[in-house]
C-alpha cells in the first residue's frame, strides 16, 4: 500500500506548493481533517486557517489559507485557495496590528464602522496569528 498522497496547494495568484506527504491537516468548514493515504473522496470548502502537511522526511509545513475548496481523492489532496501562503512568509506585526485595529472597530459604538468587515479581518488576523504560533510551535 502507499504511505504518501500527492498535495498541491494554489491559490488564485499561483501554486505554493506540490509534493508527496504522508498526512495533511486542514481546517474544513466542519471541523479540522485529518487526511492520510487511502482517505475515502471528499469535497469540502476550507475555514480560514492552517493547513500541516507532514512530508515524508519527518518533516511538517504550515500553509495559511484564508479560505479555499478542498478536494481529496485516495491518493491525491488538491487544496483551491482564495490565498495561501507558506506560515514563514507571515508577518506577525501586520497581523498583531489588523486585530488591534479590528478590535477597536468592533468595540467603537459608531454607526460608520463596518462591523461585518472588521469581524472578517479580526478572523483573518486571529487565523495569521495562529499559523505563526503553529510555527514557532514546531520549531521547538
Amino acid at each position: 500500500m502507499t504511505t504518501t498522497l500527492r498535495i498541491e496547494i494554489v491559490s488564485a495568484e499561483k501554486a505554493i506548493f506540490s509534493g508527496e506527504a504522508e498526512m495533511v491537516f486542514v481546517n474544513g468548514e466542519i471541523g479540522e481533517l485529518g487526511i492520510a493515504p487511502g482517505h475515502a473522496p471528499l469535497l469540502t470548502g476550507l475555514r480560514k486557517g492552517n493547513i500541516r502537511v507532514q512530508l515524508p522526511d519527518n518533516r511538517e509545513e504550515v500553509f495559511y489559507v484564508s479560505g479555499g475548496m478542498l478536494e481529496v481523492q485516495p491518493f491525491v489532496v488538491t487544496v483551491l485557495a482564495d490565498t495561501a501562503l507558506r506560515a514563514a512568509d507571515l508577518d506577525e506585526a501586520a497581523a498583531v496590528s489588523a486585530k488591534e485595529k479590528a478590535e477597536r472597530d468592533i468595540a467603537n459604538k459608531s454607526s460608520d464602522i463596518d462591523y461585518a468587515r472588521a469581524t472578517a479581518e479580526l478572523a483573518e488576523a486571529l487565523a495569521q496569528i495562529r499559523a505563526i504560533q503553529a510555527i514557532r510551535k514546531k520549531a521547538k
